[in-house]
C-alpha cells in the first residue's frame, strides 16, 4: 500500500534562483517525495527557449544538490508529463500560477496544483543584468542578410547594428530601409574600429579565409557561412588563430544546431538501431530557377552544397578514411558530385550534392537493428523516423522549429560569447575540419587536374 504522497514538477531552472527555490519548497509542502523534471536543451529549443544559458548537465546537477528534492529526471519531449504521472504514480503535479489552465488536461491522469511564483525575479531577468548585451556586425549584402536580422531580434541580449558591403550605394539603401541596421560601411576597417565584438559574414565563398582573418586579427568573434577556407592550410591557420586569441569561429551550418536534428544524435547514441554501417544524405538546388546569380552557381556543388551532408555523416559515422568523388563537370564546374566516403569499421557515407539537377532531398541511416528515415528537406530537420523489420514498431519525432531555423544557431553563437566558451559541442572545430574535408579535398583534386591539363596543352 503507498504510503507516500508523491509530487511533480518540472522547470528549466536557468541560473538557479530564489523564485525557483520558493516554488519548489511550496511544492515539497504538498507531500512527501519531491521529483522534478529538468527540461533538456534540445526540449527547451523546440519550444522557442533559446537563451538558456546553463546546460543541461549543470541544471541538473544544481537541482540534484537540493536536499528537500528527491529525485530528479530529465524532460525531452512534450508527451512525458503524462507518461511521468503513470510511470511514478504521482499524486500531485505542481506548477507555477503563470501557467494557469495550461496544464489541466493532466487532470486525467492526478490532481493538477498551480502555485504562486515570487514576484520581481526571474531567468531572463538575471540574463539581462548578468550580461553584457553583444554588438555585432554584418559583412556582406548576402540573400540571407535580412533573414538573419529578423531571426537575431529573438535572440537575447544581441544588438545586429551595423554592417559592411564594398558597394557604397547598396550598404546605404540596405541601411535606409533597415530597422536594425544603424551604421553602413563600404570600408573594412574601418567598420572592424567599431565597438562590434563579433560578425557574421555571408559573402562569396573565395572571400571568407580574407574577411575571417582580417576579422579574428581585430579581435572579433566569427560566425561564417561554410566553408570558412577553400583551401586546407588557410582553414588550419584560421583555426589556429582563433585558437591562440581565444575567440569563438563557428561555421554557419545552422542544420547542427536544430532540436530534431540534435536529438537525432542522442537517438542514434542510445544504440537504438544498433551498429551503424551507411548514412545516405541527398542536398539539391536547381539554382537558376531562383534567379542566383551565374557567379555563385559557378562555384560548383561541392562547395556550395556538401557541407550540409558532410556534417550529417561526419556526425554520425566519425572522421573518414578516405574520400572517393564521381562528379559531372559542365562549363568549368561541377553540377552534381555523388561523394562516397569510408568510416571506422567500414561504414560508408553517400553524399549526392547537385546545382544542374534535382532529387529527393531526403536521408537515410542505416543500422544493424533498423534504420532512420529523415524526409526531405532533411537539412532543415523537424521530423524523422525510427524504423524496424517489424513496422508495427515504428517510432517517430516531431521538434517543431520556429522561423527558418537560423536563430537556433545565431543563440549557439551568442550563449557561448556570453559564458565565455569558445567550442560548440553541437559544431566542435574537430566537426568543422571533418565537414569540410570534403569540398578541400575535391579543391585539390581539381586544381591538380587543371594544372595537368594546362601542362599538357604547352
Amino acid at each position: 500500500m503507498k504510503n507516500k504522497k508523491t509530487i511533480i514538477t518540472y522547470g528549466t531552472y536557468d541560473m538557479l534562483h530564489v523564485g525557483h527555490m520558493n516554488l519548489l519548497k511550496r511544492a515539497k509542502a504538498l507531500g512527501d517525495y519531491l521529483i522534478v523534471g529538468v527540461t533538456d536543451e534540445n526540449y527547451d529549443r523546440s519550444r522557442g527557449k533559446l537563451n538558456v544559458v546553463e546546460s543541461t548537465k549543470k541544471r541538473v546537477k544544481a537541482i540534484e544538490e537540493l536536499e528537500f528534492v528527491d529525485k530528479v529526471i530529465v524532460e525531452t519531449h512534450k508527451d512525458q508529463k503524462a507518461e511521468d504521472m503513470v510511470k511514478y504514480d504521482v499524486d500531485i503535479f505542481a506548477i507555477g500560477d503563470d501557467w494557469v489552465g495550461a496544464f489541466d488536461y493532466l487532470n486525467e491522469y492526478t490532481h493538477v496544483e498551480y502555485l504562486a511564483r515570487t514576484e520581481g525575479i526571474s531567468s531572463t531577468k538575471l540574463r539581462k543584468e548578468n550580461f553584457d548585451t553583444i554588438k555585432m556586425g554584418i559583412v556582406g549584402l548576402g540573400r540571407d542578410t535580412q533573414a538573419f536580422l529578423d531571426e537575431s531580434k529573438f535572440v537575447s541580449n544581441l544588438n545586429v547594428n551595423r554592417i559592411y558591403g564594398e558597394d557604397f550605394l547598396k550598404v546605404k539603401a540596405f541601411t535606409k530601409e533597415s530597422d536594425s541596421i544603424k551604421y553602413g560601411h563600404d570600408n573594412y576597417d574601418e567598420f572592424l574600429d567599431t565597438a562590434i565584438q563579433a560578425v557574421y559574414i555571408d559573402t562569396a565563398l573565395k572571400e571568407h579565409y580574407n574577411f575571417i582573418k582580417k576579422a579574428l586579427e581585430a579581435g572579433k568573434h566569427i560566425l561564417c557561412e561554410n566553408p570558412l577556407a577553400l583551401n586546407k592550410n588557410e582553414l588550419k591557420e584560421l583555426l589556429s588563430i582563433a585558437k591562440e586569441r581565444e575567440l569563438l569561429l563557428l561555421s554557419a551550418v545552422k542544420t547542427a544546431f536544430l532540436p530534431a536534428f540534435n536529438q537525432l544524435l542522442h537517438e542514434l547514441d542510445s544504440g537504438l538501431i544498433g551498429d551503424i554501417k551507411e548514412v545516405r544524405a541527398t542536398r539539391t538546388s536547381l539554382y537558376k530557377e531562383k534567379k542566383y546569380s551565374n557567379t555563385f552557381i559557378q562555384q560548383g556543388a561541392t562547395n556550395i552544397l556538401s557541407a550540409y551532408p558532410s556534417l550529417l555523416v561526419n556526425k554520425v559515422l566519425g572522421k573518414s578514411k578516405n574520400i572517393t568523388f564521381f562528379d559531372q563537370v559542365e562549363n568549368g564546374y561541377d553540377i552534381n558530385n555523388l561523394i562516397v566516403t569510408k568510416h571506422k569499421h567500414g561504414a560508408l557515407g553517400i553524399s549526392n550534392v547537385a546545382v544542374g539537377m534535382k532529387s529527393e532531398g531526403d536521408a537515410v541511416i542505416s543500422g544493424t537493428k533498423g534504420y532512420v528515415y529523415i524526409p526531405a528537406p532533411w537539412w532543415l530537420t523537424k521530423t524523422f523516423e525510427v524504423r524496424f523489420e517489424d513496422t508495427h514498431k515504428t517510432l517517430s519525432y516531431n521538434y517543431e522549429f520556429e522561423g527558418c531555423g537560423l536563430r537556433y544557431m545565431i543563440a549557439e553563437f551568442s550563449s557561448l560569447i556570453q559564458r565565455g566558451k569558445r567550442k560548440s559541442k553541437m559544431l566542435t572545430p574537430s566537426d568543422m575540419v571533418g565537414i569540410n574535408r570534403v569540398l578541400l579535398e575535391y579543391n585539390e583534386k581539381r586544381d591538380k587536374n587543371k594544372n595537368k591539363t594546362k601542362r599538357e596543352e604547352r
